[in-house]
């Protein structure tokens, strides 16, 4: 990604588009970035994000006391951010 997100503004996005909290989106983003650096990336170096593990390892971590659902709709409001900035998007 050559342009830079604003975190701030994207969690304000989020925060609009689920009502969570800046603290609990924050929180979920910290642990997708941790799930994501430790993927394996394909012999074309591209790295395939499985939606329901990343929610299973965020739903894992001691600290986060959010329902599946909340994850889900923070996950995918982030995606809708990233890819109305032509950050993102999916693989068929």
């Amino acid at each position: 990604m050559s342009e830079q997100i604003n975190e701030q503004e994207m969690v304000q996005y989020i925060a609009g588009k689920t009502k969570a909290s800046a603290a609990s989106i924050q929180l979920v983003l910290k642990h997708e970035l941790s799930f994501i650096n430790n993927a394996k990336a394909d012999a074309k170096g591209e790295i395939d994000i499985d939606s329901d593990e990343l929610v299973d390892y965020v739903l894992s971590r001691p600290d986060v006391k959010l329902d599946e659902l909340t994850v889900e709709t923070i996950l995918d409001a982030e995606m809708e951010y990233l890819m109305d900035k032509g950050l993102a998007g999916y693989v068929d």
